[in-house]
């Protein structure tokens, strides 16, 4: 079972995440965006991570809801109100539950995935976070590690594609051969929680 701790140190693991691949994520963006990907990351996840520290909230919906709201109110650009979409709307599909099954927590994030979707009117193939976010969501009913993969490799299926949705849309053809800057984080997302399940494990 899966407590508000968990969903706390993975909150808390993917701001570490993001400090350390900050650059990375911005040398990506550059090439096919506005070069502000990791650093609007940085600073979101920088005020997720002192938000909880100061008020832990004590049930996994709460912790995702209120770092959904810390993203939203303080990332510039899309990146915000798209993280913290996904999270409030993953909380609040976890309910008031003080304790949440992997299974849930799978069920939970299509909902919070879906409503990524359809804010950004986006789908798998259009070369966006979703292309990583959606196979995870969908192998993680089977695994940590499963979503782990099925995300990483989202990532990776971006390079050959063309941009149809977001800034990188309006290069056109120009935006073949860039691996995604949303999908990339979106994979550190998954790997940061496929991290703390098997610590927790």
């Amino acid at each position: 079972m899966l407590d508000a701790q968990f969903f706390r140190v993975w909150m808390t693991a993917m701001a570490a995440a993001v400090e350390r691949e900050a650059a990375r994520l911005t040398d990506l963006d550059s090439a096919i965006g506005d070069a502000d990907h990791g650093s609007n990351l940085q600073r979101g996840f920088r005020a997720v991570a002192a938000a909880l520290e100061k008020e832990p909230p004590l049930t996994p919906g709460a912790v995702l809801a209120l770092s959904g709201r810390q993203l939203i109110s303080t990332v510039g650009g899309a990146s915000g109100p798209l993280y913290g979409t996904l999270l409030r709307r993953t909380g609040k599909a976890l309910g008031e539950a003080e304790q949440v099954t992997p299974q849930e927590l799978a069920q939970a994030l299509r909902a919070g995935v879906d409503a990524v979707a359809q804010l950004g009117g986006a789908k798998p193939g259009d070369k966006t976070m979703l292309d990583a976010l959606v196979p995870a969501a969908d192998a993680l009913g089977e695994s940590f590690e499963a979503a782990r993969a099925a995300a990483d490799e989202g990532a990776l299926a971006t390079v050959p594609l063309q941009a149809r949705k977001g800034r990188a849309s309006y290069l056109g053809e120009r935006s073949i051969g860039h691996q995604d800057p949303g999908a990339t984080s979106a994979a550190l997302l998954i790997d940061t929680l496929a991290d703390v399940a098997g610590d927790a494990a």
